[in-house]
């Protein structure tokens, strides 16, 4: 889609966008709310993203096959669970209705030199949710280091990812156009149709406008649609209905 207008990149994140509550205090009304916001007068976002334990009652709004998706997370957000424990959790939230499981790699593990790990979590909860979209999640915050984040990329995508999303949205530094940079760059090289996912600290059309040019100067055009993009956030809903709605644009808070 050729983007000119903040209106028209505005439309186009609202059809991209995961709305997310993981907060600590979600309870069942902010997932009523939750479910209701994400069908605005302009059209509906791509999914929801919650905590599993609330996956059941939002099916009950958003009936299977519903324009809206319901995701939900796990291994979340520390990923120091037990790979038993994470399928269990995932299959759980396949019987409660959930479209889409966002996964946490062992990070940690990851950046002591255990690679195996990440291999094994992916490959087991793909296992376990084989109808799903499996968004993995590298936390390239605490990464830190591209070659890092790269190989964390490559293993996640090896082991049957379907996206690569950066952060949780838990640690000091989550979504930037550095770690979208080197994620776009192995979904490239892969060869595979992988999505993208940017996570964490992206509130404005500005910002949100800034990661759609980087996926098209990396992927080329056309690429970008709801099966291969999402944006995870929670207050970029409020200023993709400001800018739709006339109100001026606010400036980017992301950069390099």
């Amino acid at each position: 889609m050729e983007i000119n207008t903040p209106r028209e990149a505005a439309s186009f994140a609202l059809s991209l966008l995961d709305l997310t509550n993981l907060r600590d205090d979600c309870d069942a009304a902010a997932i009523e709310t939750l479910c209701r916001r994400a069908q605005t007068p302009y059209g509906s976002a791509a999914a929801i993203c919650i905590w599993p334990r609330f996956v059941a009652q939002a099916r009950s709004f958003l009936a299977p096959g519903h324009p809206v998706r319901i995701a939900t997370v796990v291994n979340f957000p520390s990923g120091d669970l037990s790979v038993p424990a994470v399928v269990e959790e995932t299959e759980g939230a396949i019987r409660d209705g959930a479209d889409e499981i966002d996964l946490v790699i062992p990070y940690r593990r990851f950046l002591a030199g255990d690679e195996p790990a990440v291999t094994e979590m992916v490959a087991a909860v793909r296992a376990a949710c084989p109808g799903a979209c499996l968004k993995v999640i590298l936390e390239t915050g605490e990464l830190k280091d591209s070659a890092h984040i790269r190989r964390a990329a490559e293993l996640a995508i090896g082991a049957g990812a379907d996206f690569i999303k950066t952060s949780t949205g838990k640690v000091a530094v989550n979504a930037s156009l550095e770690a979208a940079d080197v994620m776009l760059r192995a979904i490239r090289d892969s060869r595979k149709r992988i999505g993208f996912k940017p996570a964490g600290g992206i509130s404005t059309v500005a910002d949100a406008d800034l990661y759609l040019r980087l996926a098209e100067t990396i992927m080329g055009p056309n690429w970008i649609m709801p099966s291969t993009f999402r944006f995870g956030a929670s207050g970029l809903l409020d200023d993709i209905l400001g800018v739709l709605g006339g109100a001026p644009q606010r400036t980017a808070a992301t950069g390099y």
